[in-house]
């Protein structure tokens, strides 16, 4: 259990200190480690993971940190694996912090530049991960025109992910039993 335990807690600040952008750009790195190099979770528990970790309030990441860690070790887990996650950005946040306002940092032009050429990075990784989930999630043509509307609603409506997400779900429990 213990190794477990630290397992979960190193994997997920290794997620957390290696990744920029937030939540969504752990995706593929957190999809990796827990299925790919952990076998903690199938692909489909995956999916179902970040179903709950979405509907939730809170970061998608640390949703999912916590859910993947209850999964495998209860509460215990559900609090290394938290935490692993969040450590990493509550030290460098601390830092960059205390160094922001006393140097300035936010005009030196390398450090501008480095955050110009992550951004597209991010978006990259995110780009992955909704590939990556879309061949796991979109099994048949149903799913693609839930996937295909969902995406319309959201980018040409100012509705919420939730009641998106709701609906969806009253929907599909009534309609495609």
């Amino acid at each position: 259990m213990v190794n477990l335990l630290f397992d979960l807690f190193y994997t997920f600040f290794k997620i957390g200190l290696f990744t920029i952008g937030g939540g969504y750009a752990m995706l593929p790195l957190i999809k990796k480690e827990v299925i790919e190099t952990h076998a903690w979770l199938s692909p489909e528990e995956f999916m179902d993971v970040l179903a709950i970790a979405e509907m939730t309030p809170g970061p998608i990441a640390v949703n999912t940190a916590t859910f993947v860690g209850y999964r495998l070790a209860k509460l215990p887990g559900a609090l290394f694996g938290t935490l692993g996650v969040v450590l990493p950005s509550l030290i460098i946040i601390t830092v960059i912090a205390a160094y922001f306002v006393q140097y300035n940092i936010s005009e030196i032009p390398r450090l501008k530049a480095a955050f110009t050429a992550l951004r597209p990075a991010v978006v990259g990784l995110i780009a992955s991960a909704v590939f990556s989930l879309g061949k796991k999630g979109i099994l048949d043509l149903r799913a693609a025109f839930i996937a295909g509307a969902v995406f319309l609603i959201l980018t040409f409506t100012n509705i919420h992910p939730i009641v998106i997400l709701l609906a969806t779900g009253i929907l599909g429990g009534v309609f495609f039993v």
